[in-house]
């Protein structure tokens, strides 16, 4: 199955790239040029045979007796990901929550740039200043299209976010990181990824009961 001419990665898969490409910038800074599928493999936490069937979605890597070349199959799968340059993403609700993400530094090491922050209350006085300018959100749209802005982090309170989600995808947004505590309506063609810290906590606290 193909998906804007290219084919379509599962989800899961999607998902393992990005921890495989966080195992190789460990091996890239400690000056390792080559792994072996067993040893990425054991560093990403999966089978051998699950780490090839991954890479092999996007062509034939590594030379059989001699593994991987880290430097090359950290580029490709940066392509395939779209962080070998740096993303535009914009913000939305600049609480206490989205205010911490405003500060954290580590986006942009990863390929990403928050460049812009929406709040319904743009110039309450905040606990920090942030290098990112904070509009008002009657600016979203014009600014999303004009930037061409694909990607948005939402941290508004749950009952704003179905609204400000449709403002999101009307300006042309296509992938939702959702901190909102409140399952999302949109488009198919629309990605939206979750993020529950209550139901994360109460995950772990299942396996830590006596």
């Amino acid at each position: 199955m193909k998906k804007n001419g290219r084919i379509e990665i599962p989800r899961k898969t999607i998902y393992r790239l990005s921890i495989y490409l966080r195992c190789l910038a460990r091996l890239r800074e400690n000056g390792i040029g080559t792994v072996s599928s067993e040893a990425l493999a054991k560093a990403a936490g999966v089978k051998p045979t699950q780490l090839r069937k991954d890479l092999a979605y996007f062509g034939t890597f590594g030379t059989r007796g001699l593994g991987y070349e880290v430097v090359e199959l950290s580029q490709k799968i940066s392509e395939e990901l779209g962080t070998s340059r740096l993303q535009p993403v914009i913000l939305v609700g600049v609480g206490h929550l989205g205010l911490a993400l405003l500060s954290y530094r580590g986006f942009e090491k990863e390929g990403f740039e928050i460049v812009a922050a929406f709040d319904a209350e743009p110039r309450r006085k905040r606990d920090k200043e942030t290098k990112q300018t904070i509009y008002g959100m009657g600016e979203l749209s014009a600014f999303a299209k004009k930037q061409n802005i694909k990607m948005a982090i939402l941290t508004v309170p749950a009952i704003a976010a179905q609204e400000v989600a449709n403002q999101l995808v009307n300006a042309g947004v296509t992938g939702i990181l959702n901190f909102s505590p409140i399952v999302l309506s949109v488009p198919e063609e629309v990605m939206v990824n979750n993020v529950n810290l209550a139901i994360e906590l109460e995950n772990l606290s299942y396996f830590t009961q006596e």
